[in-house]
């Protein structure tokens, strides 16, 4: 056995040794169970809009730090937070699913930042039948009367806005129509300051919108409305005579 191929056995023997200890510590890496956080779940079916009490959640073991963003770890975070969408057993309640509780009703706590919420009286037709539920997206118009034209204009006055309760149910599970007496509306203050003015000069009317039509239009609608009564006849006038009286003068 020559000097050369004392060498390359060598060599041949300590690059299998080399990749057999990598190939080991690959393993050995994989094997490791990865590293568990805790997550706050839902413990128990809860509807929308209520606040949470510690026997409706629960805490779990999250295997990896690959849970969803905003995730809670422990149920006091979670406690007296106002849930914002229907959540089922086992679901993990996160920050954007939740409002703050400060007091007062818990439709308070589902109010956009910035945003005011306003009621107007409805009737079968301003509800659209009924058909307007919490969660949908309404156009409102606006009817102004000149009574002394005997005209109305109309216009969109507000597009795309959101329903949060009708009278007083604010669940968005509900699906069947209903007729209602009155909407409540998530409004800007401006907006909110809008409605009310076209309410006291006339009337408004609410349309349902697609709830993937976000599109809003660049100008009102205008439609002009009743066209002017007809006028009475104008009453005959009678033209009396004046009597004259023949007087005789003597010469």
């Amino acid at each position: 056995m020559n000097k050369r191929f004392i060498i390359m056995l060598s060599i041949a023997l300590l690059l299998a040794f080399l990749a057999a200890w990598i190939a080991n510590r690959w393993i050995q890496g994989k094997a490791l169970p990865d590293q568990a956080m805790s997550v706050v779940v839902a413990a128990v079916e809860i509807p929308f809009g209520v606040k949470l009490e510690e026997s409706q959640v629960k805490v779990i073991s999250w295997q990896g730090n690959s849970a969803p963003q905003g995730a809670y770890s422990s149920k006091e975070q979670v406690v007296n937070k106002v849930t914002m969408n229907k959540f089922y057993p086992d679901e993990i309640i996160t920050e954007k699913r939740v409002s703050e509780y400060l007091g007062g009703s818990t439709l308070s706590a589902l109010i956009s930042k910035e945003y005011r919420a306003i009621s107007v009286r409805v009737d079968d037709v301003v509800g659209v039948a009924g058909f307007i539920l919490p969660g949908n997206r309404v156009d409102i118009l606006a009817t102004k009367k000149d009574r002394s034209a005997n005209e109305a204009s109309t216009r969109t006055l507000l597009q795309n806005i959101k329903v949060l309760a009708v009278d007083q149910e604010a669940s968005q599970e509900k699906e069947k129509p209903a007729i209602v007496r009155a909407v409540t509306l998530e409004l800007k203050p401006e907006q909110a300051e809008v409605i009310v003015q076209a309410m006291q000069e006339g009337t408004i009317q609410l349309t349902l919108r697609n709830p993937l039509d976000s599109e809003l239009q660049e100008t009102p609608v205008k439609v002009a409305a009743a066209q002017p009564a007809p006028q009475p006849p104008k009453p005959t006038v009678t033209k009396r005579l004046k009597k004259r009286t023949l007087r005789i003068i003597p010469w």
